[in-house]
Parts: structure tokens; sequence; C-alpha cells
């Protein structure tokens, strides 16, 4: 296997595909259906019907090839806020901004009288009456005695590179980051895949994933390891916009090609809100991605191509139910622009990074990390992502969960930025389990409500 390995790497630095230059408060329902019609292309999927009329109204062919690239940079360019963030990157180091965001973290909770995660966990079983000790019959329960399932989902973030630069983005990705995975490591983590049967999906994500050189040769030798897609969930995590970019024009079929599952983000059905939250034309190109993929099969039942759309709260408030928001976004959805889906997935925005920084100047993180530790939901903690979940950052890190991955929390670090755990340290992912998971203020993000992970909510 480690020979087949070492081919593909081969093959992925003869078929690397070069990284696009430049010059290439809830739901609200007022959506916006001005985009012009400029295509007469049918479904390709499904017989012609009235619904095959609104995609051709809004594919958007035109878009086809056009990068989003330099109005981002040129929105970053003009964004004080960008500006000044970069500024303080620059001045400071990520090491010291994670840890003056997470001073600010504990200082919200310290004028609210609210504990670390781990202790008000615990006051929370004595409130309840559960057993705290590590004999305990509830340990299911009980974050004392957390401990590592089998691994199910391994997430691989293989670059911070993206055409976009969300407001809301926990890893803080634009045209400007270069770091990206290599294909050495990008090896090693498909020979740990292959060590590890307990694992049932590859997440890839990012950034924009399928920018990086790497994404397709991840994505081709993981297909070839595991070829039956019940054996192996394969998901990219999508922005939509990258489906339009130059050099990804056979994207969607390469997509379709290993059976891959497309995870989408779509924070909202309205043009208004999304460009807000995303950046200009974002939601023009997201509808015209979108009807792309369902011309490919993607999010029709009937073809087992999965087409997953995630929602996150545009400001400092939790997401509605999961269910009740997922057929109001398939009803605006299919009645504006022809447009079908299989599910939505709901996340908190965590108290991280870009949203972090927003909180901090609008001088809400208080207020929003009292919202989250007054929402605390027990019986998420069943559920937590990091139970069942290893991720690993570009370079090789391992961490428990992908918000931990962004504050230098990795597995066995000795702090911040601090050692850790990389792939070239083990052979199999169940040499994990021993491993205690870390836990922090920003926890409560997964805990509220109806809990969140990359799945969407948890409860």
């Amino acid at each position: 296997m480690l020979e087949e390995l070492t081919d593909l790497t081969r093959w992925s630095r003869s078929r690397s595909r070069s990284t696009p230059k430049s010059g290439h408060k809830a739901i609200v329902d007022d959506t916006d259906t001005s985009m012009t019609a400029t295509s007469d292309d049918t479904c390709s999927v499904v017989e012609a019907s009235g619904f095959d009329l609104k995609r051709q109204k809004y594919r958007r062919l035109d878009l086809d090839g056009q990068s989003l690239i330099d109005q981002t940079i040129a929105g970053m360019q003009t964004d004080e806020v960008f500006l000044e963030t970069t500024q303080k990157l620059a001045t400071l180091g990520q090491k010291r901004m994670s840890l003056e965001e997470r001073k600010h973290r504990r200082r919200a909770l310290d004028t609210l009288g609210i504990p670390n995660f781990r202790q008000f966990v615990m006051q929370q079983q004595q409130q309840q009456n559960l057993p705290t000790g590590p004999d305990s019959k509830k340990e299911e329960a009980s974050l004392e005695v957390l401990r590592r399932k089998p691994t199910q989902v391994l997430q691989l973030n293989i670059g911070l590179y993206c055409n976009q630069a969300c407001n809301h983005c926990h890893v803080e990705s634009s045209p400007k980051r270069t770091e990206s995975m290599t294909v050495e490591t990008a090896a090693r983590c498909l020979e740990l895949l292959k060590n590890s049967p307990e694992v049932t999906t590859l997440d890839i994500t990012g950034g924009a994933p399928e920018l990086n050189p790497n994404f397709r040769f991840l994505v081709q030798t993981a297909r070839a390891l595991r070829p039956n897609e019940d054996d192996l969930d394969i998901i990219d995590r999508c922005n939509l916009t990258v489906l339009l970019e130059p050099g990804q024009t056979d994207l969607v079929e390469f997509l379709k090609t290993h059976r891959v599952h497309v995870i989408a983000s779509l924070p909202c059905y309205s043009k208004k809100n999304v460009d807000r939250q995303r950046g200009k034309a974002v939601f023009d190109r997201s509808i015209a991605a979108l009807i792309k993929l369902n011309e490919a099969g993607y999010g029709h039942p009937e073809t087992g191509l999965r087409l997953d759309l995630v929602y996150n709260p545009s400001g400092p408030f939790l997401p509605p139910k999961q269910d009740i928001l997922e057929q109001q976004y398939k009803e605006q959805l299919m009645d504006n622009y022809g447009i079908v889906f299989n599910n939505l997935f709901t996340l908190s925005n965590m108290p991280i990074k870009r949203f972090a920084d927003s909180l901090h100047r609008q001088q809400q993180m208080e207020t929003y990390m009292d919202l989250l530790v007054k929402n605390f939901n027990f019986e998420t903690l069943n559920n937590v992502m990091c139970r069942t979940y290893v991720s690993i950052g570009h370079d090789g890190k391992i961490y428990d969960c992908d918000f931990n991955q962004q504050l230098g929390l990795a597995v066995g670090c000795s702090g911040v930025y601090e050692g850790g755990k990389t792939v070239f340290d083990i052979t199999t992912l169940s040499e994990l389990r021993s491993d205690g998971i870390r836990t922090d203020n920003h926890c409560y993000g997964c805990t509220a409500g109806f809990g969140s992970s990359c799945q969407g909510a948890t409860v």
C-alpha cells in the first residue's frame, strides 16, 4: 500500500493544479430574484419542468471560469477591520493573538461569574445528581471522565487559501493566506486512513480545499482505498463559489465520479444576508453553483449524490431548530430558483477568530458568552464531535476538533501553539484513545441550544 501511495504522490505532483492567481440576525424572507437570465441550458438529470426554467434563469454560465479573488482582495483592502487584523497578526503573531482572544473570553466569563468549561459541567452534573467519579455508570454523560470513542471522522484542513474572506470565518481564510498541506503530509493522512478501519468519514475542509493542489490526490486515493461509499463517506466542505473559479470547470464532474458528498455553505436564502456576511456577488455565484450541482444529479434523492447545506447565524444569536429551518430553506430555494438539496445543518458561531474579534469590537463578547452559558444543554455532551472526530491541520498537527486547531491546542500540547502530536508520530488513529480531550472556554459554543458540530445540531 505504501508503494501505491508513493506512486499516487508522484501522480499528485505531476497533476498539481496551480492556485488561481489574482486577475483571473436570523433568516429573513427578503429573497432577491433580480439576477439576469443568461442561459437556456436545461437540467441534464431531471426531465424538463417548470423548475428547469427557473434553473435556466439563474444558472449564470457567464460566471463560469470568472474568478472572485480580485473582488475579494479589493474588498479586504478597503475593510478597516481586515486591515487592522492583518497588521495585528503581523505584529503579534498567531500565538499572542490567540492568547489575547482567549483572555477576552475569560474576562467575559469572570464578569458573569462563570467558571471554566470543565468546572461548569461538573457543577451541572452535581445539580442533576449525576455521578462524577471515574467509576460512574453514566460515563456517557460525564465530561470529567470523557474519553474518546473510536474515531469515526477524520477531518483534514488542507489549507487556509480561499477565494472568499467571510466575516464569520473561524479559520480566517482569504486569498492572502498561503498555508497549505504538502503532498507528503497528505500521503501520511491517507496511510492513517488505511490503518484505521473504524473511520467511516473523510471530511476535507479548508479554506477552499479544492484550491489545494493535493485535493484531488486525496479524494482519488481515498476512494481507491475504500471504493464503496457506504464504507467511506468522503466530504468536500465547499463554499460553492469555488466551482466557478478558473481551472475548476470540471470539478463537479470530478466530485460526481468519486461519489463525493458535498456540504456547502449557504448562511441564508437571502441575497442581502449572504452578501453582507460572505462578500459582494457571493450569493449569485452560490445559486449558480448549486444549480450546476443539481444538473449533475446532486441533491436528487434517486441519484445518491448528497448535497447538504450549512446555515450559521449572521450575528450573536443561536440557530433556530434545524428541521424547521431546513423546511424553510427547501421551500424558498425551490420556489425561487428550482434548487433541491438533501439536508440543512445549523451551526453556532464559535466565539473565536474573526467572529470573536467582531464581538470584542462591538462590546458583545460578554453578552454572547452569557447567551451560550444560559442555553447550555447537558444532553449535547454525549454527541460533542471531539469524542469521535480527529482533526488534522495543514501542517500535520493533530487536534480534538477544528476549533481547537484554530486556537493552537493540539493533542498532547503543553500550551497554545506549544508542541503536540503530528500525523508522523502515530501509525493508527486508535493510538489517540488514551489522550484526554482538551477543553477551553470556547467549548460553550458546541453545547448551547440544540448543540453544534460540523454535522449540524447534536440533539
